[in-house]
């Protein structure tokens, strides 16, 4: 997973054989995709380079095992005032430089508790941007035009997308023989490998049937269950492009994208009296906390519920 890099070329041997053992295991131990284990080499490179010059020493075991709070701290301000990047990024680097500490410690090469002691950066509420029912329901309405197969296809995917709450990498990766028959659970592997177990409604089933039963392709069991015109597995620019021109033909805002569907599906349930521990479970949050973001966006329905039951709202 290394790359040519000049700060990785400076570290003491020792130093660099340990990030790479590193990289290997985020690769095939935990399964992260190589976008993420290229962020966190990026990270933990970034955070090394700064150490050596902080201390005035190569970054050997033993300065990585002297390292204050303050030092980690010290990082964090530089990246934050020079580099100028944002909470998020902030915390994804602390995120990954423990991550890197943990291995060290594991691997019996170095240890520090003082890493426990940073706070992670505090991070901005974000409001998840769903659409509304009715912005939802024309969006869907919209997309199949005419009996092609693609059309039918995509239509396909936004249904998966709202009645499920898929995220698009998870609706594309399906195959085959990974489709459920009606009235049984789909079985769907997500972030950090996670599976969880969803119902599938009959109108996801109706599009997905009505597309597998025009698409030219053979779909056999093996076989991804959405395919692009060659056969191959569908891309997800292609999803992307269809929904851009809709949202442009149909007046929609630039928040109405596939993964605003997701959004859509978590907020339209809280909406008609969803709880959030099932929303958790359906879309696959490691944290209820990430799921609670969804019950700022329902303020509509709040405030009608405050005005008819609140004594003091007559």
């Amino acid at each position: 997973m290394s790359t040519s890099n000049p700060v990785r070329e400076a570290l003491p041997r020792k130093t660099r054989d340990a990030l790479d053992g590193w990289l290997a295991s985020l690769a095939l131990e935990r399964r992260l995709s190589g976008h993420t284990v290229t962020n966190y080499q990026r990270d933990v490179l970034g955070f090394l380079g700064f150490t050596a010059q902080h201390v005035g020493n190569p970054a050997t075991f033993t300065e990585l095992s002297n390292l204050r709070a303050a030092d980690f701290r010290a990082w964090l301000a530089q990246r934050r005032n020079e580099d100028e990047v944002g909470p998020r990024t902030l915390a994804r680097g602390l995120s990954a430089v423990r991550t890197f500490f943990r291995y060290l410690a594991r691997e019996g090469l170095a240890e520090n508790a003082q890493i426990a002691l940073v706070r992670t950066p505090k991070q901005p509420i974000s409001v998840p941007k769903a659409l509304s029912v009715d912005a939802a329901d024309k969006l869907l309405g919209n997309i199949a035009t005419d009996d092609s197969w693609t059309q039918a296809r995509d239509l396909a995917v936004v249904t998966l997308l709202y009645g499920a709450g898929l995220r698009i990498n998870e609706a594309l990766s399906l195959n085959v023989r990974e489709w459920p028959k009606r009235g049984e659970p789909m079985r769907v592997i997500g972030k950090g490998n996670k599976a969880r177990i969803l119902p599938v409604i009959d109108a996801i089933h109706d599009a997905v049937d009505s597309y597998r039963d025009r698409c030219p392709h053979v779909l056999e069991l093996g076989s991804p269950l959405f395919v692009g015109a060659r056969g191959g597995r569908l891309n997800p620019r292609t999803l992307q492009a269809t929904i851009a021109r809709l949202r442009s033909a149909l007046g929609l805002p630039d928040s109405a994208t596939p993964h605003a569907l997701r959004h859509s599906f978590a907020t339209h349930l809280l909406g008609a009296g969803g709880d959030l521990r099932t929303i958790q479970e359906l879309l696959g949050h490691a944290s209820l906390s990430t799921t609670q973001t969804y019950a700022a966006v329902d303020t509509t329905r709040l405030m009608e519920v405050y005005d008819a039951a609140h004594p003091r709202a007559k």
